[in-house]
C-alpha cells in the first residue's frame, strides 16, 4: 500500500547510519578488490571504479517499488483510454509502421504487457522523480547490477561486514520466475535468450566471450525449471513445423533481450517473426510493451489528471515531472522557461538527443528546440536537478581512494509486477548531469539496510 505522505530519508542516510568501522571496512575492501568486483561488467569509463555500492533502507526501497508499480499501471490505463490495440497506439504515438519489429498491430492492450519494467528514477529535492519508464523485456543492466552486488556481498560477508545490510533481491531470479508464470511454461521448458550482437553495447563485438560471460545465467535458470539457451538472434531459424530453432533444436519460448526498434534485420529475426505469426512461439514479452515506454505517455498522464482518482493525481504530481508533447504551440514557453526545461526524443534512449536547457546557450537551446519541433516526436519536460550524495571511488591508474559528491539514478526492476533488485547508475568525479552508460557512468546493484 502506497503511503501518500511517505517521508523519504536523505539519499545518503542509510550509508551514514552504518557503523563507522563497517563503512571504513567496506570501502577498503572494495578499493582492494575492484578488479574482481567489476570483472567483465559493462562500462566505458577508463578512469574510475566504485569502491562500494549505493545503500538504501529496505523500507524506502519497498515504497519506491510500490510507487513505480502504480505508475506503470497508470501508463497502461492512459494508453487504453486512447487505443484498443497495439496498432492504434502506434499510430497515436506517430511511430512509423514497421519501425517496431515483431509488433502485432491487432494485439489488444492488456495487463500482460506489464510483465517487465524498469523506471529511471532521480532523487531530486530528497524525493524520487521518475524521469522515464522502460517497459519491455529488453531491459539492460540487469546482469551487471545483480553480479556486482552479489560480488560485493560475498566480499563483505568474507570479512564480516554485512551486519545490518544485505543485497537487494536478485532481479535475475525474479525474472525467471516471471518468465515461467507469464508464459505458463512447464518444468524444463527450453527457452531461448536471444540478443542482437550488432547492437552498440560494451562487449557485443566479441559474441563468444559475451555468451561465455552470460553462461552462469543458464545454471541460474535451471533452478527455476528453465533450460536456457543463449545466442544471437541472427542465428535463429525455422523448422518444417514453423517452430523456432536455436542451437540445433526447437525452443518452447523466447526471452527477447533485444530492442524491437533497433534490432538489426537478419534471417534470424525473420524466423522469429515467422514463429510468432504461426503461433508456435510464446515470447517474453510482446513487442507491444515497447510502445508503453514512449515518453509521450508521461504527457498523457498529466493531460488526464482530472480523470484520475485523487490518490493517483497526487502520485503523478509528486513523482512524475510535468511533461507535454513538444509542438509549435510550446515554443514560446520553451524559450521563456529554458532554465527549467528539458527536451527529449519521445522514443529515444541512452541520452541521445536530450537537450538540457540550463546547460545550453539561449541560441543553442532555441535552435535545438526548433529542430525538435520540426522533426516531431519529442517531449518537453520539467527539469529536476539530481541530488548529489557522497560516494567512494578508486582511481584506476593510481589505486587512490577518492570521496566525491555525485549524482546517481536508480532503476528498480519489476517482473510480474514484483519488485526485486535495482540498477544504480552512479556518476563519477567531474561527471555531467546526463547519467547513462555511453557517458561513462558506473553500474552497480544496491545494498539494503534493515
Amino acid at each position: 500500500m502506497i503511503d501518500p505522505e511517505y517521508s523519504w530519508p536523505p539519499l545518503g542516510q542509510a550509508w551514514a547510519q552504518l557503523p563507522e568501522a563497517t563503512r571504513t571496512g567496506m570501502v577498503a575492501a572494495g578499493a582492494a578488490a575492484w578488479e574482481q568486483v567489476f570483472h567483465g561488467r559493462a562500462t566505458y569509463n577508463k578512469q574510475w571504479r566504485l569502491a562500494r555500492p549505493p545503500v538504501f533502507t529496505a523500507d524506502a526501497f519497498r515504497e519506491l517499488n510500490e510507487v513505480c508499480d502504480r505508475i506503470a499501471q497508470l501508463i497502461l490505463e492512459a494508453c487504453q483510454r486512447r487505443a484498443g490495440t497495439a496498432g492504434e497506439l502506434r499510430r497515436l504515438l506517430d511511430v512509423p509502421q514497421g519501425e517496431t519489429k515483431l509488433l502485432d498491430e491487432d494485439e489488444p492492450l492488456h495487463e500482460g504487457l506489464l510483465a517487465a519494467y524498469r523506471p529511471d528514477v532521480l532523487f531530486s529535492g530528497g524525493a524520487p522523480c521518475i524521469v522515464e519508464y522502460n517497459i519491455d523485456s529488453s531491459l539492460g543492466g540487469g546482469f551487471d547490477a545483480d553480479t556486482v552486488i552479489q560480488r560485493y556481498a560475498q566480499l563483505y560477508a568474507d570479512r564480516g561486514l554485512l551486519d545490518g545490510a544485505h543485497p537487494a533481491p536478485s532481479l535475475l531470479d525474479q525474472r525467471f520466475v516471471a518468465i515461467r508464470q507469464t508464459l505458463d511454461l512447464p518444468d524444463g521448458a527450453r527457452v531461448a535468450l536471444l540478443m542482437d550482437f550488432d547492437a552498440d553495447y560494451p562487449g557485443l563485438d566479441d559474441p563468444e566471450t559475451f555468451v561465455r560471460i552470460l553462461s552462469p545465467l543458464a545454471d541460474q535458470a535451471r533452478n527455476f525449471g528453465i533450460d536456457l539457451v543463449i545466442g544471437p538472434v541472427s542465428a535463429a531459424a525455422l523448422d518444417d513445423r514453423r517452430r523456432l530453432v536455436v542451437d540445433g533444436a526447437p525452443v518452447d519460448a523466447l526471452f527477447r533481450l533485444f530492442v524491437p526498434n533497433r534490432v538489426t534485420p537478419s534471417a534470424g529475426l525473420d524466423a522469429v517473426a515467422g514463429a510468432l505469426a504461426a503461433g508456435t512461439l510464446p515470447m517474453f514479452v510482446s513487442a507491444a510493451a515497447w510502445l508503453l515506454g514512449n515518453k509521450v505517455n508521461f504527457a498523457w498522464l498529466w493531460a488526464d489528471l482530472d480523470q484520475l482518482a485523487e490518490a493517483d493525481r497526487t502520485l503523478v504530481r509528486r513523482y512524475v515531472p510535468h511533461t507535454v508533447v513538444l509542438t509549435a504551440d510550446q515554443l514560446d514557453r520553451a524559450l521563456a522557461e529554458q532554465h527549467d526545461l528539458v527536451a527529449k526524443p519521445a522514443g529515444g534512449s541512452a541520452g541521445h538527443g536530450v537537450l538540457i536547457g540550463r546547460e545550453l546557450s539561449p541560441i543553442a537551446w532555441e535552435d535545438g528546440v526548433r529542430a525538435a519541433i520540426e522533426a516531431g516526436g519529442n517531449i518537453l519536460q520539467r527539469y529536476h536537478h539530481a541530488d548529489r550524495v557522497p560516494m567512494d571511488f578508486v582511481q584506476i591508474e593510481t589505486g587512490e581512494t577518492v570521496t566525491a559528491e555525485v549524482p546517481y539514478s536508480l532503476a528498480p526492476y519489476l517482473f510480474g509486477r514484483t519488485g526485486s533488485g535495482a540498477l544504480a547508475r552512479v556518476g563519477y568525479p567531474g561527471c555531467d548531469e546526463v547519467l547513462n552508460l555511453a557517458r561513462g557512468v558506473l553500474l552497480s546493484g544496491i545494498l539494503l539496510t534493515d
